[in-house]
């Protein structure tokens, strides 16, 4: 497909301007499968889940709705959000997200997982929040989604960088009465799947260990 201009970049993807409903999400890598991606989101977007609506993909190349309004993480900037506000909103969508029912299993305790929930993947659309980048979603226990969040803010939190304050706001609120939903078998998952995750540097390997640390502070 013939794209128009470069909107962002990301890791492993670039997205380009197809028209003005429409953008296109091309990967870089060769790492993941849009069309699986695709039949995720369609999948959650069936059960009211709030997701840009898809309208083809290949491989490589997934062509979805265009949103307006900032990702979460742009809208801290703005002063737009508070760290309270955004760790309620992904408590909240990671609570909807677990009531969708498998996509392929039908074992009630295997839910959709996004795996990679953050304020740089929701959007703060017109409509409400909408949850973008679907590429690391797969099904299985609800606790490794929570701890998976939960170990991408606290290694920010931890960093020491100009965010790392809002990180751990946002992430004592996200954990903030839901205690339950992050298990130490979910914890200990997300913490071996981000130190094996290439696209890591060598300094967020490293503050794996601090960033559990913080975790299992705040929930106790």
């Amino acid at each position: 497909m013939r794209t128009g201009r470069l909107l962002g970049s990301g890791r492993s993807a670039d997205v380009y301007e197809v028209d003005e409903a429409w953008v296109l999400r091309r990967d870089r890598e060769g790492w993941g499968d849009a069309t699986a991606e695709a039949a995720v989101m369609q999948h959650v977007h069936t059960h009211g889940y709030p997701v840009p609506a898809i309208r083809a993909a290949t491989r490589t190349d997934l062509v979805m709705e265009r949103l307006t309004g900032p990702t979460m993480l742009g809208a801290f900037g703005e002063g737009l959000l508070s760290p309270e506000e955004a760790g309620l909103i992904l408590a909240r969508l990671l609570r909807k997200l677990h009531a969708v029912p498998a996509r392929l299993s039908a074992d009630p305790a295997v839910r959709v997982l996004h795996l990679d929930l953050h304020p740089d993947n929701v959007m703060l659309t017109p409509d409400g929040p909408k949850v973008i980048d679907w590429a690391n979603a797969e099904e299985g226990p609800p606790g490794l989604d929570w701890g998976m969040s939960a170990v991408i803010l606290a290694q920010v939190a931890v960093g020491g960088d100009a965010v790392a304050g809002v990180a751990h706001e946002t992430l004592a609120a996200m954990l903030d009465a839901n205690e339950d939903c992050v298990t130490d078998d979910g914890l200990a998952g997300a913490r071996a799947r981000r130190a094996a995750n290439p696209t890591m540097s060598t300094r967020e390997v490293e503050l794996l260990g601090d960033a559990e640390e913080l975790i299992r502070e705040l929930l106790h």
